[in-house]
């Protein structure tokens, strides 16, 4: 199964289950990041882990630990009119890219809860961005 395929069949059991997802993702945070495509304009739907932040969702632009940054990312960046869905809410979030202290900071709190984001890191030379996403 490709990515795309994985997302759909992921942002496929986020809606039908409540906000909750099984298999390798049973025990991360998921929410749903939707996006206008920075060249298509095409509104797309990824599914993202995040770390609860006050009133903030910080998701991580690891890509798995690819040497580029994810589209979602630059997707955000070029229009950052987007939303979430968390559990079974939906709303309008502002994303914020963090600097240098926070991101460091909230990087470590990530990694401490998901682990998985350390060996992202490992895999690439480039800083990983946080984002954290804000209600709007």
């Amino acid at each position: 199964m490709d990515l795309e395929q994985m997302n759909k069949a992921v942002v496929e059991e986020f809606r039908d289950n409540g906000g909750k997802v099984g298999g390798n993702f049973a025990n991360i945070p998921i929410l749903l990041l939707t996006a206008s495509g920075a060249k298509s304009g095409l509104r797309r739907t990824k599914p993202l882990a995040y770390l609860a932040d006050g009133q903030r969702y910080l998701i991580i632009a690891s890509f798995a630990g690819a040497p580029n940054n994810p589209p979602w990312y630059h997707n955000l960046l070029a229009d950052p009119e987007a939303e979430i869905e968390v559990g079974t809410e939906r709303f309008k979030v502002k994303p914020e890219v963090l600097g240098e202290p926070e991101r460091t900071h909230a990087f470590t709190r990530v990694v401490a809860a998901m682990p998985v984001f350390a060996d992202y890191e490992r895999k690439t030379s480039r800083v990983i961005p946080v984002v954290a996403l804000s209600r709007r």
